[in-house]
């Protein structure tokens, strides 16, 4: 075989390992059955053994307290499931909903097991949807925020019809719904969405993929988030970096208030710094000194609530 012979053949073999990864990659991280919550877990890092007792304590109540398993039909006709809970604590005469949306593996009644607390002594109804392929809801291919905006919409409309026309929403979430807050909020939104609260959400599925692959993967982007995009394209009908957290909150009007924590190592802390500086609407930061993915409420409560507090009173 001669040298151009070779260098065909090695080529060959080069677009064929890349194939191979790209598959790999793209089906066990945007396909239903194969992203494992126990592997986003383990790669993010955090410790959540050290919170158990209180997880325990604090899911006991939630489920304790009345709630109903509601649904709709996504705008590309996926079955959505969420659990609503009615306000047990109305003191302030007014009708407020926390809509609470969830990070990427888990589903809608696990992430906020803590904040739940804090929206019951509050005087909210909360509602927790499970995001689109997971849970119950339906869906093969994981939105990452991309898709989830849309189906948040839909759930917007849903409380607006339950609670009323006067009812005031807070809109919250943790890493992929995080993500999913901040890309709805470049969306045009009803009245009624008062403020958006956004804890470790990631630029886009570009972005926080390229940082996955390169930190913990240690393989090159290339070819595998090209080659990805173009599956996802075809398959979930959205470009990987189509919704971009940093363009969306730049046609924001909605207060939004930005949580990281300064050890996560999952979705890095410079995306926080680089969607804040691109927000268009008023905002405020809270960086959490020591906390990991999605670990911020509860490393430091204190912070966390009172940055809530005064962010709810300005709303």
């Amino acid at each position: 075989m001669g040298i151009l012979g070779a260098g065909i053949a090695c080529a060959g073999v080069l677009a064929a390992a890349g194939v191979a990864e790209t598959a790999y990659f793209y089906g066990r991280t945007m396909k239903r059955k194969k992203a494992d919550v126990q592997r986003t877990v383990k790669m993010a890092g955090t410790d959540w053994s050290q919170y158990s007792e209180i997880l325990a304590e604090r899911k006991e109540y939630m489920m304790a307290q009345p709630h109903e398993d509601v649904y709709q039909t996504s705008f590309d006709g996926l079955k959505l499931h969420a659990a609503y809970f009615p306000a047990i604590n109305e003191n302030s005469g007014k009708k407020r909903v926390a809509i609470c949306f969830h990070g990427y593996t888990s589903q809608g009644l696990k992430d906020f097991i803590g904040l739940t607390d804090y929206y019951f002594r509050n005087g909210y109804a909360m509602l927790h949807p499970d995001a689109r392929s997971h849970g119950e809801s339906e869906g093969t291919y994981i939105g990452f925020g991309c898709l989830d905006r849309k189906d948040a919409l839909g759930w917007i409309n849903w409380v607006i019809k339950k609670c009323g026309e006067d009812v005031e929403i807070l809109l919250h979430g943790i890493s992929m719904g995080g993500a999913t807050v901040l890309m709805a909020s470049g969306l045009e939104l009803p009245p009624q969405v008062k403020g958006i609260i956004s804890d470790c959400g990631f630029t886009s599925p570009k972005e926080v993929f390229t940082h996955v692959l390169k930190s913990m993967y240690h393989l090159p982007p290339f070819p595998i988030i090209p080659g990805a995009n173009i599956i996802n394209k075809k398959f979930a009908g959205y470009g990987m970096d189509e919704c971009n957290a940093k363009r969306e909150v730049a046609k924001a009007k909605v207060p939004i208030l930005f949580i990281h924590g300064s050890k996560d190592t999952f979705v890095p802390t410079h995306m926080c710094h680089e969607i804040y500086d691109c927000c268009a609407s008023p905002k405020k930061k809270l960086i959490v000194e020591g906390a990991a993915h999605a670990e911020s409420y509860f490393k430091d409560m204190k912070s966390y609530e009172k940055a809530m507090d005064e962010f709810i009173e300005k709303l």
